[in-house]
């Protein structure tokens, strides 16, 4: 049976409300939200990446770096010099007192926790120095 949209009346008003447009926008939304749901639950799994050329060559040779290593004991070291954390923080709050701090490279072996490596960027936060570098193994 075919919708009749002629109205006897004019005068009076419409007391029925075509919701055909409404109902497609939901359907649109609904299938919008289904797709990006998908998308933003699935993690992607990777590998640490490893740097397919020499780590020093792509560094500026005017900026100074400092290396803080992390060994596989879970040691600090300050360039060569092993030290405990808050001396660490001792020495970084010096290098943050400079006009133009140097760069933090940060080295630390695969076979360490991430709490560790959180522990030393902590440490490099709380002295005020923002500019790491994080040294990764050459191919």
């Amino acid at each position: 049976m075919a919708r009749v949209f002629k109205r006897k009346d004019r005068l009076n008003a419409m007391s029925e409300i075509n919701i055909t447009s409404l109902l497609d926008l939901v359907f649109c939304l609904l299938i919008i939200f289904m797709i990006t749901a998908t998308v933003i639950e699935q993690t992607v799994p990777i590998n640490l990446p490893t740097q397919p050329r020499d780590p020093v060559a792509g560094r500026d040779s005017k900026q100074k770096y400092v290396a803080v290593t992390i060994d596989k004991q879970g040691r600090l070291f300050f360039e060569k010099t092993p030290v405990a954390p808050d001396d660490l923080r001792a020495q970084l709050k010096v290098l943050a007192a400079q006009p133009d701090p140097p760069v933090i490279a940060i080295r630390e072996d695969p076979s360490v926790n991430g709490q560790q490596l959180a522990d030393v960027l902590t440490i490099i936060k709380q002295a005020g120095l923002t500019k790491l570098s994080l040294d990764l193994q050459a191919k």
